[in-house]
């Protein structure tokens, strides 16, 4: 660890940075971050930007098939009534999407 990299290490804790408990990914050194720029204490490095790919729950991943198959429902119904119904239950699972924040 170079004096160079401390003081910037310090400098960054004292301006509001914190430390994270993930490690280095390139050796395992100990990193703070602030303003979602980390920086290894001990090698220097900040690890390359990634687009990160956000994986589905599979909560949402069945809200969203629920809600295929009440459209291709409400789409094949002539009764008034069930499509009624259909909507009602469309509704519901809209909000059900919203507070699980999709």
């Amino acid at each position: 660890m170079s004096r160079e990299l401390t003081e910037k290490a310090a400098k960054i804790l004292l301006e509001g940075g914190t430390l994270l408990s993930e490690k280095c990914p390139y050796c395992s050194g100990v990193r703070v971050i602030k303003d979602g720029s980390a920086l290894c204490v001990s090698c220097g490095r900040e690890p390359e930007e990634r687009e990160i790919k956000q994986e589905r729950s599979s909560l949402e991943e069945t809200l969203e098939r629920k809600m295929q198959a009440l459209s291709a429902e409400l789409e094949g119904e002539t009764d008034h009534e069930k499509q009624q119904q259909i909507l009602k239950s469309i509704n519901s699972l809209l909000d059900t999407m919203r507070k699980a924040g999709q």
